[in-house]
């Protein structure tokens, strides 16, 4: 049995603007760098085997904080591409819309440079990926990360994105035969994070099938007596601007990552 922890990153400068940052490269802010130092201290005692970040600096730097707190001998670190944030195309670094107001057009938002959500798990802008093609990318860093793992005791610590996180989570929930289809993992918390345990249903990698039992969902327990950070105030924010959570079936790619608060 292998065990996955995935783990949001810290909050971004980004944060305090309405804009579509998937692939904009924005740092952590000051309260980021306190929540991956949290997030840090918190596993010094945990083993991981294998540490993965993506590449983005936001959740680079939240992934080298839980490495620097590891105690030696540390695991490998590898950034890599595959674990990046969604990426919005033509929309990153422009004014996002929750809806498209009656009387106007996703065109005409446009020419004013604001980018309303797309709905649609195909929708996508311009130069940018789907929530499809997301799970696409999911399925191949879970393919060169985590599956190869397998057959291991290992523990593997992932920094990503919300979307990339959620991404992956639907990848190995639709593995297991006996998992719930209809649970969603979106709306994480900054340095929250999600633990998974996956064993083997069969032997046969060309149909591979997955036993996935989920530990941990979004915890925050770092978080508590962070100064500078209210968890009520966060995910009521998140509420307020995007109406509540999202049916499975509908979640858009601003759910969790186009907010103030939440970053992009």
């Amino acid at each position: 049995m292998v065990t996955v922890t995935f783990i949001r990153h810290g909050q971004s400068e980004d944060n305090v603007h309405d804009i579509w940052a998937g692939w904009k490269d924005a740092p952590l802010s000051a309260l980021g760098r306190k929540q991956a130092q949290a997030v840090g201290r918190s596993f010094s005692s945990t083993t991981f085997t294998h540490i993965y970040a993506s590449d983005l600096l936001r959740a680079h730097a939240t992934g080298k904080a839980v490495h620097d707190h590891h105690a030696e001998p540390k695991p490998p670190f590898v950034a890599t591409k595959l674990l990046r944030e969604q990426h919005f195309g033509v929309a990153e670094g422009k004014e996002w819309a929750i809806d498209i107001p009656e009387g106007t057009t996703r065109e005409e938002l446009e020419k004013k440079g604001i980018y309303p959500v797309y709905w649609e798990r195909d929708g996508k802008f311009d130069e940018g990926e789907s929530l499809d093609d997301l799970f696409q990318r999911a399925e191949e860093a879970l393919n060169e990360y985590v599956f190869p793992h397998l057959d291991t005791d290992g523990h593997i610590a992932i920094a990503s994105h919300g979307l990339c996180i959620s991404e992956l989570m639907s990848v190995l929930v639709k593995l297991d035969p006996q998992a719930d289809q209809t649970e969603s993992y979106r709306g994480l918390l900054n340095t929250a994070w999600t633990r998974v345990e996956l064993k083997r249903r069969n032997g046969d990698d060309a149909q591979l099938s997955l036993e996935v039992s989920v530990t941990h969902v979004n915890h925050a327990s770092h978080l508590a007596n962070l100064d500078g950070f209210t968890k009520d105030e966060d995910e009521s924010k998140i509420r307020a601007f995007f109406g509540g959570a999202s049916e499975a079936g509908s979640i858009t790619n601003a759910d969790t990552e186009a907010s103030p608060v939440c970053d992009k």
